[in-house]
């Protein structure tokens, strides 16, 4: 089993651009539809798959700028991180939070993308024990 994010995008043709320039993802394939919209579009990023669709409101079917925001955050792991949110801030990426070493063992930012999906950026450092990363996050949030 797995599981493939698939994420509604103001702008598919657009996103897809900024999710080559931004994160080095290749497009796998596109279903378009009559009135030119996009259906899907697969995206490959590193060992996954992202795919992306056209809003279709007469279907339900919207992304964050129009329904006001995603509680949902996508989450990469990757082997340099200052490198690749670097690359996505250039192409356009907004910084949520900045990219630091975490008490849990990685260096983490989060980022927002153009189309209002978040995106979290993580490179893992090293391993922290359990119970000292439980004790860490009671104490940031008691």
């Amino acid at each position: 089993m797995s599981i493939t994010a698939h994420i509604v995008v103001r702008g598919a043709e657009r996103g897809a651009a900024f999710y080559q320039r931004a994160f080095g993802a290749e497009e796998v394939d596109r279903i378009p539809t009559p009135d030119g919209r996009l259906m899907s579009i697969r995206l490959r990023l590193g060992g996954s798959l992202l795919h992306l669709a056209d809003e279709f409101p007469e279907m339900g079917v919207l992304g964050p700028l129009t329904i006001g925001g995603t509680p949902v955050v996508l989450a990469l792991d990757v082997a340099d991180a200052d490198a690749v949110f670097a690359q996505a801030v250039a192409a356009g990426a907004a910084v949520r939070q900045a990219l630091a070493d975490m008490f849990w063992g990685d260096r983490h930012g989060q980022l927002e993308d153009p189309f209002g999906h978040r995106w979290n950026v993580s490179q893992h450092l090293r391993d922290v024990p359990h119970d000292e990363v439980v004790a860490a996050a009671a104490e940031l949030f008691g």
